[in-house]
């Protein structure tokens, strides 16, 4: 039951963000990938969705997204990744990103719940929980993520997927890094994905 509540809980901070970020407009269009942004009130970022289809099954995307520390291979600016938690349906992981000089790293702490969809799809609901961990020497906490991963299949051996998100990275960043951060984390995140998804 207090799983179940836990996961009501991100679903409405989801369904919160996507209220609150509804005019979505394309970016990128490139090698098959959709990147769309959309304002955010209250907020000097933008949200950003990436789209991409892929020739691969549910199962191989999972294993790909399962394996934390290995995914941080194809996550954009992802320097390291570990899990701290599973329980169920739930995790807890803990990241390091790279950023660029003279902006202090970033780290982030995200609580994910996935869930199953009776056509085999999956959806994995991304909630940033900063106070988790103690802050780490020489990085930023990340104060805000909320987002989400939908894997669904389309048939003929293709899966559809949507990685959406909205960031607070706290301290103070440049307009430029986060404008192009929007874009890149995205586009490339679901490339590289599908480069090793496709592969296997």
């Amino acid at each position: 039951m207090r799983i179940k509540v836990v996961a009501l809980c991100a679903l409405g901070l989801l369904a919160a963000s996507i209220a609150h970020a509804e005019d979505w407009k394309l970016a990128k269009d490139e090698d098959g990938i959709k990147v769309f942004l959309s304002e955010v009130p209250g907020s000097k970022y933008k949200a950003y969705r990436g789209v991409a289809t892929m020739k691969t099954d549910i199962a191989t995307l999972r294993a790909l997204q399962e394996d934390v520390a290995g995914s941080c291979a194809w996550i954009h600016e992802c320097k390291d990744q570990k899990l701290l938690k599973n329980e169920g349906a739930q995790s807890w992981t803990y990241t390091r990103f790279n950023t660029p000089w003279p902006v202090t790293p970033r780290d982030s702490v995200i609580h994910v719940t996935s869930e199953l969809a009776a056509d085999g799809g999956v959806t994995r609901i991304l909630e940033g929980v900063p106070k988790y961990l103690p802050e780490a020497d020489g990085y930023v906490r990340v104060t805000q993520v909320v987002g989400f991963w939908k894997l669904v299949p389309k048939g003929a051996g293709e899966v559809e997927v949507t990685y959406q998100a909205h960031t607070e990275p706290g301290g103070s960043v440049p307009s430029w890094l986060a404008n192009s951060f929007v874009v890149d984390a995205p586009f490339n995140t679901l490339k590289a994905m599908r480069q090793r998804a496709e592969k296997r």
